[in-house]
């Protein structure tokens, strides 16, 4: 089968790590499916796995992706199915123990044991051919192509758990979403305005923020010094309810100084870098919460794909490209200049 895979980790070049070729067809274990894949979306994961950044494969070569819509194509012996061969279905993209503490509670991404498709021993979804956990896989949602569908289980889940389980935003709540243009941030645009709330948008970019504003955002804001008083401004002089950040040093003392009293900043990524001033009085002055998150539970993907549905959401969608050119599109991805999500059509 077709696949696109790392041959190992580099730091300063990770896409000479990166290959497409023929690989053996995987057989599915007990408590797995094995998937026709036929669309997979790019996240920074997949980069991070090429420079050997987080939780590494334990073998080369490894297939990357994280994200799959596909149809059930065989269960491993003595599996529960699910869902019946030939189903369209997307996967969720968490592994865990399925027997701690976390596990039997209500949130399994506290899991010790927490991987996702590609790190240890488990193989990734760039491939004519994928298998996941059998517990993972829910049934495609109604309205959206299989490319769009394959956009939810990272960005659209990680954005989701951050509005709507960590912020805890309702219909009417502001939100700051800083750092436009993004997967995660065009993901959390897209679900922050579906369920009424009222979004702001930064960027340092004009053009991202005329796209943001494009898109139905209602407030644009460029990064910097100005930021805060125009955010401030907006809320008369209040302050946002909740800001959803994933840049990191770049943009964290105006996280900080746009929140109201008792706001939250739900922080998932760091791409600007990772170690701001904490600004500590102000945390404590103004009650502040300061929370991380990280992708997100079956349940909330479950709720998602139902909000999704009722909302009629597409995701946005940057450009595609077919597994054969998996290298042109990961070229993409590192280069940053791109809207929404990068798409691979496999089948």
């Amino acid at each position: 089968m077709l696949a696109a895979y790392a041959i190992g980790a580099d730091s300063e070049e990770p896409l000479a790590k990166l290959q497409v070729g023929d690989l053996e067809m995987p057989q599915p274990p007990s408590g797995w499916v094995r998937l026709v894949v036929t669309a997979a979306s790019l996240n920074h994961h997949d980069l991070w796995t090429l420079r050997g950044v987080g939780a590494p494969p334990s073998r080369y070569p490894r297939i990357l992706g994280c994200d799959v819509a596909g149809r059930v194509d065989a269960y491993g012996p003595d599996t529960f199915e699910t869902l019946p061969l030939g189903a369209a279905v997307i996967a969720h993209a968490v592994i865990t123990c399925g027997r701690c503490r976390a596990c039997l509670g209500a949130d399994e991404t506290l899991c010790r044991h927490f991987a996702m498709l590609t790190e240890g021993p488990f193989e990734g979804t760039l491939a004519q051919y994928c298998l996941v956990p059998a517990r993972n896989i829910l049934a495609l949602p109604k309205g959206l192509s299989a490319a769009e569908a394959a956009c939810l289980p990272t960005a659209y889940l990680t954005a989701y758990r951050m509005l709507f389980t960590k912020a805890d935003l309702r219909p009417g709540d502001t939100v700051l979403i800083q750092g436009a243009g993004g997967g995660l941030s065009t993901a959390a645009e897209c679900l922050a305005l579906a369920a009424g709330l009222r979004v702001v948008v930064s960027s340092r970019s004009a053009a991202k923020r005329q796209a943001a504003l494009d898109r139905g955002a209602h407030h644009v804001v460029a990064t910097g010094r100005e930021a805060v008083s125009e955010v401030l401004g907006l809320t008369d002089g209040e302050g946002v309810d909740a800001v959803i950040e994933s840049v990191g040093e770049a943009t964290w003392a105006t996280s900080l100084r746009v929140l109201r009293r008792g706001g939250v900043v739900v922080v998932a990524g760091a791409t600007a870098g990772s170690d701001p001033p904490a600004d500590l009085r102000r945390v404590f002055w103004r009650q502040l919460r300061v929370m991380g998150s990280m992708m997100g539970t079956r349940s909330e993907l479950s709720s998602l794909l139902s909000l999704v549905e009722l909302s009629q959401l597409h995701p946005i969608i940057d450009s595609t490209f077919p597994l054969a050119q998996a290298e042109q599109a990961f070229a993409r991805l590192a280069s940053g200049s791109f809207t929404g999500k990068l798409v691979v059509s496999v089948a």
